[in-house]
């Protein structure tokens, strides 16, 4: 059991805050690690150790640092082991869980793949930490808003089809960032509890909310990015040109491009097949000196962590003389691009710009969800 670890990792304040009088009635199941071997655990105050079967086994001292750990099929942590156990607070305490602090319950489950862990938290209290996650908390109050309201309708439409049977969603930006206690502040909790329940609905439903950090100077119609429509997610104008993400570029050896893109051999030219109207590339192919091989711009985005698909790419000379004077070998690739994220939805540094503008967060969300309505969750 080691001490160190935990208590240098306390946030400041953590056990004396308030949840609040909020609504807690949706409870998300978070996962924070999953097919790992071990996970870092601890409480801010008094907590109790159960079973799967809601057993307790005992207490699990406050301020202190312990590893679960699988052993024989089992999870143990302290010296409580079960294939499935839970830790919880039991004075609206916090759970440490890997690497921060988190609201709510810790489970911990022994599975094939490793030891899974995962956050059940009430809905708001989630939020709390999504918006400082995604959003800078010193942002206006009306930026922060419409990301609450983005965020809680996104992760409420995924809940109609759960990630897994032991978790609704992840921690990372594939569902949105969740990163704990340590991204919560004044102004994130401010801009949840004032649009506590608030969701966007198209026809009485609740829409797929997704959202980026910034366009590129114009957001797109979801079917040219994406196989199914959606009446709501239509390509508008953005305000983002002032953000520092709306231009980029990114260099690459073709010695970087032959590893990061294998099976083509030294790079020697990038063919754009098909963009989007708004000039996003859906289809590149990459030839080299041994054949050439196509990707989805999403593809090519994720090997090379381009941050969007909206680019060009531009060859660089090499240092070495080419035996074709006509035709040089390039020494490498430049792509220059605009904007970060896929696109669609609310642009975040647009909301910014609209917040900084005076434009309230019903305004801000109505422009970038089409049609769409601000409706109270029931």
């Amino acid at each position: 059991m080691s001490l160190c670890w935990l208590r240098t990792t306390v946030v400041a304040g953590v056990i004396a805050l308030s949840w609040g009088a909020v609504a807690w009635a949706t409870e998300l199941r978070v996962s924070i690690q999953q097919g790992v071997k071990t996970v870092r655990v601890g409480v801010s105050g008094a907590a109790v150790v159960t079973d799967g079967a809601g057993r307790t086994l005992g207490p699990l001292p406050p301020m202190l640092g312990f590893t679960a750990q699988l052993q024989g099929g089992q999870v143990r942590l302290h010296t409580y082991q079960a294939r499935d156990l839970w830790v919880r607070p039991t004075d609206g305490g916090f759970v440490y869980i890997s690497d921060d602090w988190y609201r709510g319950r810790l489970r911990l489950v022994a599975r094939t793949d490793g030891l899974l862990a995962v956050n059940h938290v009430p809905l708001e209290a989630y939020l709390y930490s999504v918006v400082g996650s995604e959003m800078y908390p010193d942002w206006p109050l009306e930026a922060l808003k419409a990301q609450a309201v983005a965020a809680r309708s996104f992760v409420l439409y995924r809940l109609r089809r759960p990630a897994d049977r032991d978790f609704d969603v992840g921690r990372t930006v594939t569902w949105q960032a969740y990163k704990g206690y340590s991204r919560e502040s004044d102004r994130t909790r401010e801009a949840v509890l004032a649009t506590t329940g608030q969701v966007l609905t198209y026809r009485g439903q609740i829409i797929e909310a997704v959202y980026h950090a910034a366009s590129g100077g114009h957001t797109e119609n979801v079917e040219d990015i994406w196989a199914s429509p959606r009446p709501y997610l239509r390509g508008v104008p953005d305000f983002d040109q002032e953000a520092p993400v709306y231009s980029w570029q990114k260099t690459f050896t073709s010695a970087e491009l032959s590893r990061l893109l294998p099976g083509v051999g030294r790079v020697t030219g990038f063919t754009v097949e098909r963009r989007t109207p708004r000039g996003r590339v859906l289809q590149i192919r990459v030839t080299g000196t041994q054949g050439s091989r196509t990707f989805s711009g999403a593809e090519l985005r994720q090997l090379l962590d381009l941050r969007s698909t909206l680019f060009d790419v531009i060859p660089t000379p090499s240092d070495v003389a080419s035996a074709d004077l006509l035709h040089p070998t390039p020494g490498g690739f430049t792509f220059q691009g605009r904007g970060f994220g896929h696109g669609l939805g609310m642009s975040q540094w647009g909301a910014y710009a609209l917040a900084q503008r005076g434009y309230n967060y019903q305004q801000i969300l109505q422009y970038y969800y089409q049609g769409v309505e601000i409706s109270q969750r029931r």
